[in-house]
């Protein structure tokens, strides 16, 4: 990734562990023996308002920036500084301090490296993890390719492209099952392999035990993004058990990213969309591996985090945007980062449409979640069909006329995927109100086959590629969303659109989440949630249902908004859970422009 970042124009000294993407900007620079770990936000800009923030990002010498963690523009990172994951930066980190939290301040005393000297760094791994790379990005070729295999029998004896046509509707759904059957084998082969050996404890990054786990995680992550029907499904407990992690009864689990031999999940556990378990830490050229575990009937929230050697207890909570403590009594409830204890109430429930259902229920989802297939297979036929008209294009007009016009293909394949997540939406799911629906009943499930559209068809055709268009606010409103004038988003991901409100001029940046449901003690609790206009939300934000940003009013980066919380009209908030954003925070953060 080093010499990615160098290629894009940043400064990157040596012996640098960068395990994230660097900005498009070339605006980074990181000092010697630095360690960036996975999914850390180092674009160097936002949207505020009808305001774009730029500036350049500073990172010391040996300093660590944990996983997940936001560091604004401007922000500087002083030598051999740690800042703790899901941490959001704005301004300075002193030199050998340690910050958390969002918005980060100083805790506890001098960062303490992993290990007391820097290991030997031979130069034979940085081969090994470029070979790795080359290595996951074939997996997928080679299932396609494979599962090309089968579909091509439909072709054979056709005279024409259209001649071929029918036969190669008939053998679609065979070639999809192939190749999806081919890319898990693959997951389940490869990521067996890399866990032989794999043990706790630090490790030199350039060295076999590293590279097991650093390989496994961007496998597995690519897995979730492939074979994304597996996950949130009855089936998902048994996929996590292919792979080698340790799973209980009875436990609900989403697309979760985890090395799979340090994770234990109990009975009755439950992890929501976009969890962390058991990532491993860097620092001075070492990766710390350790195990995680949620407990019995745990609950690990949305974007929730249980590092290396961390425990959501029994009964306990850790809540969205939250890491898991070190450790914690038997039904205790965290929020944040560092966390600190939350008061919960339980809510009592019918335990046959939470923990304990009858089997027909059980046949009734699976069921539902058997046409999750479908918008996979039509994926794969929108794709056919792309390479088809390509292909007659090519023949009719010439290879250089069809390349001008590929384009307008392409453009047309996405309005065909966002119509059809469209009507997913509408004939599955309907109309959506305020309310709640235990996790055992027909609603749930017809959202998860809603969704399965959104994310097979219409992210990969459509709305990635129209993040910050009004294109995207027209599919939004198109799925029951009231989307006003002006308004940029860069995320697709509204739950249950009908209850989303963006003002005239709102703004969601990159990677929030509009959330309007819950799943505590496995009832989906959805509620309405507003942006008024002008109102903005910052990257990697979530607001919880019921809750309203005033008119002008910012919420900063990596910020929760609770549920059922107002921002007052033209106000400043920042945090996790949000504050008003102090002003020392904000002038540093200004003046670091």
């Amino acid at each position: 990734m080093s010499y990615y970042a160098r290629a894009l124009g940043a400064k990157i000294g040596p012996d640098v562990d960068l395990h994230t993407l660097p900005p498009v900007t070339g605006m980074l620079d990181i000092g010697a023996g630095a360690a960036i770990e996975p999914e850390v936000d180092l674009s160097g800009y936002w949207i505020d308002g009808d305001t774009v923030r730029v500036g350049g990002i500073r990172i010391g010498a040996g300093a660590v920036v944990g996983a997940r963690s936001t560091l604004a523009p401007g922000t500087r990172i002083g030598r051999a500084a740690e800042v703790a994951p899901g941490s959001a930066v704005f301004g300075r980190v002193r030199a050998g301090q340690r910050w958390a939290g969002s918005p980060a301040v100083r805790v506890g005393g001098k960062s303490a490296p992993l290990a007391p000297e820097r290991p030997q760094a031979p130069r034979r791994w940085l081969w090994a993890y470029a070979a790795s790379s080359m290595g996951l990005g074939l997996l997928p070729v080679l299932s396609f390719a494979l599962g090309a295999l089968v579909l091509v029998q439909g072709a054979r004896g056709a005279a024409s492209l259209a001649a071929a046509i029918p036969g190669l509707a008939i053998w679609l759904v065979p070639s999809v099952l192939v190749t999806g059957l081919v890319f898990a084998a693959l997951v389940v082969a490869a990521t067996r392999l890399l866990s032989i050996g794999l043990r706790e404890g630090i490790h030199p990054v350039r060295g076999r035990i590293a590279w097991q786990a650093w390989t496994t995680e961007r496998l597995l992550d690519s897995a979730r993004t492939l074979l994304f029907p597996l996950y949130a499904s009855l089936f998902t407990p048994t996929w996590l058990r292919l792979l080698g992690a340790k799973v209980g009864k009875e436990v609900e689990i989403s697309t979760v990213l985890l090395i799979p031999s340090m994770t234990t999940i109990d009975d009755g556990a439950f992890l929501a969309d976009d969890t962390m378990v058991a990532s491993y830490e860097l620092g001075g050229g070492w990766m710390r591996l350790a195990a995680a575990r949620i407990g019995k009937r745990a609950f690990l929230g949305n974007s929730g985090m249980a590092g290396a050697g961390h425990k959501v207890p029994k009964d306990g909570l850790v809540a969205v945007l939250s890491v898991a403590p070190d450790k914690a009594k038997a039904g205790s409830s965290w929020l944040g980062s560092p966390p600190v204890r939350l008061r919960r109430v339980v809510n009592e429930s019918d335990l046959e449409r939470t923990y304990r259902p009858r089997t027909a229920l059980r046949v009734a989802r699976g069921l539902w979640e058997l046409c999750r297939i479908v918008p996979v297979i039509l994926s794969c036929a929108l794709g056919l069909a792309v390479l088809l008209t390509l292909a007659a294009l090519a023949t009719t007009i010439g290879l250089a006329w069809t390349v001008v016009l590929s384009g307008l293909v392409l453009l047309a394949a996405g309005a065909v995927a966002a119509a059809f997540a469209t009507a997913a939406k509408w004939a599955f799911v309907g109309p959506i109100r305020p309310g709640e629906h235990p996790l055992w009943s027909s609603f749930v499930w017809r959202t998860e086959v809603a969704d399965t559209f959104t994310e097979m068809m219409a992210a990969p055709w459509f709305a990635n590629a129209a993040a910050g268009t009004p294109a995207l606010a027209v599919w939004l409103r198109s799925l029951g969303a009231t989307i006003g004038k002006g308004v940029w988003t860069d995320s697709y991901w509204l739950p249950e659109p009908d209850l989303v409100t963006l003002g005239d001029g709102a703004t969601v940046n990159r990677g929030c989440v509009v959330q309007t449901h819950l799943f505590h003690d496995r009832v989906m609790s959805i509620d309405t949630v507003t942006l008024e206009a002008g109102a903005t939300l910052g990257p990697h934000s979530v607001i919880l249902p019921a809750a309203t940003i005033g008119s002008d009013a910012t919420v900063g980066p990596a910020s929760l908004v609770m549920r059922g919380e107002s921002v007052p009209v033209g106000s400043r908030w920042s945090g996790n859970p949000i504050g008003p954003w102090r002003v020392v925070k904000v002038r540093s953060y200004q003046a670091a422009e």
